[in-house]
């Protein structure tokens, strides 16, 4: 191995600083040998960090400082999870000759690497005995010819995944479909303050959430009678909520009144910034009170500092004997037909405004129905007939002209004038 030393170090990557795309390249052929070149140079890079990285690990100098090796990446700048799959990839090396050889020259990107590390771990936890030295060479091979022919990192993974639930039907393991070991759940907030979920499941839990998934995100007519506009993928959101909602309720019917959320809402005092969630940060004027319809609120006031000046009380609103009421009245959610296990009750004038907390100021929607409320025009006021009507945007009906709540939807105006 040469020993190169910083300065060397620097004056390399000052070269590589100074080389730019090629000016007088009409057919983008030497674009191309450029980029090619750059792919090596990365993938070499990307194993020359996983070589430092393990040995920073053999020197024991995140150990001395009381942290880890990522945590130490993390904080030279290396993204989250880069360092993950660094570290991952390091405590790999000298078991993977073959791949190390490729990577070293930049055949293999760091994500390549990777997946036929975690693959062979997979093919590991599958069997049921400690794989021998030629099995393990045999599975190096096999994932490696995969990754040269052009397979990507899922496709590697899918394959190792396959070998090991060979080898735990063969040898009486456990099927990667079963082994709760790799069950995981993680979530992050994006910068637009909407939350990543990502997980991987056992097949009988994940089984359990289509099913439960499915059965709440059938398509259903707007109240216009045209078809849902929602896609799949937004159908299946809405249900994730359903189904929270749902668990903080629970299943016995003497909870059918207890709220839906237990929501902290910080006010600024200077009223300069928004309200903010303390999960997810700050929230506009309309998704608070959409928050607040069916759930316990607590508002706190805070000065510049985030000092609280003033705790707000909790407030339930809608309980068990006026859900109940209003069940019985709207018997779904009043927009969309949506069962009433699906919904939530809302304030038709909200309490905020002074709105009362009794059946003529209530009415169910579901949580999409009540996005919609709050946030894309709709309307909705109580009847003389004591029933909730919907007025419709102007873009969805120009003349805005009342609808009656989906239970009743067969009614018009002038069954009712009449």
């Amino acid at each position: 191995m040469i020993d190169t030393d910083t300065a060397s170090l620097d004056a390399i990557l000052d070269r590589l600083v100074e080389i730019t795309p090629p000016v007088d390249d009409s057919t983008g052929r030497t674009t191309c040998a450029q980029l090619e070149f750059w792919r090596l140079i990365r993938n070499v890079a990307d194993h020359q960090i996983a070589t430092h990285a393990a040995q920073l690990d053999d020197l024991g100098v995140a150990d001395k400082a009381g942290s880890t090796t990522k945590k130490l990446l993390i904080e030279m700048g290396f993204p989250p999870a880069a360092a993950t799959r660094t570290t991952r990839i390091a405590d790999a090396l000298g078991t993977l000759s073959k791949v190390e050889a490729c990577a070293a020259d930049g055949r293999l990107s760091a994500e390549v690497v990777d997946a036929i590390v975690r693959g062979i771990t997979t093919i590991e936890k599958r069997s049921p005995t400690q794989l021998s030295d030629d099995d393990h060479d045999i599975y190096e091979t096999e994932l490696l010819t995969q990754a040269l022919s052009g397979a990507a990192p899922t496709d590697i993974q899918k394959h190792a995944q396959t070998i090991g639930n060979t080898n735990a039907d063969d040898q009486g393991g456990i099927p990667a479909s079963d082994d709760r070991t790799l069950d995981t759940l993680s979530h992050h907030l994006t910068d637009d303050s909407r939350i990543d979920i990502r997980a991987s499941v056992t097949q009988a839990v994940g089984e359990k959430f289509i099913a439960m998934i499915d059965e709440r995100s059938m398509p259903r007519p707007e109240p216009d009678g045209a078809d849902d506009r929602r896609s799949a993928e937004q159908r299946r959101a809405d249900a994730l909520e359903v189904l929270l909602d749902q668990a903080a309720v629970g299943a016995a019917m003497d909870t059918i009144g207890t709220p839906r959320t237990q929501t902290l809402l910080t006010i600024p005092a200077d009223g300069g910034d928004p309200a903010f969630l303390p999960w997810t940060g700050s929230v506009t004027q309309a998704t608070a009170k959409r928050l607040s319809c069916d759930g316990t609120l607590t508002e706190i006031i805070v000065d510049g500092e985030t000092v609280p000046l003033q705790m707000g009380r909790e407030r339930r609103l809608f309980p068990a004997h006026l859900r109940k009421a209003i069940i019985l009245r709207d018997e779904s959610c009043i927009k969309c037909g949506a069962p009433h296990s699906h919904t939530q009750v809302h304030h038709i004038e909200h309490w905020s405004d002074e709105g009362d907390t009794d059946l003529d100021n209530g009415c169910l929607l579901c949580q999409r129905c009540h996005t919609q409320v709050h946030h894309h025009g709709w309307e909705i006021l109580m009847g003389f007939d004591r029933h909730p009507w919907l007025i419709p945007p102007a873009d969805v009906d120009p003349q805005r002209r009342p609808l009656p709540a989906y239970n009743r939807r067969t009614m018009r105006l002038d069954d009712i004038a009449a």
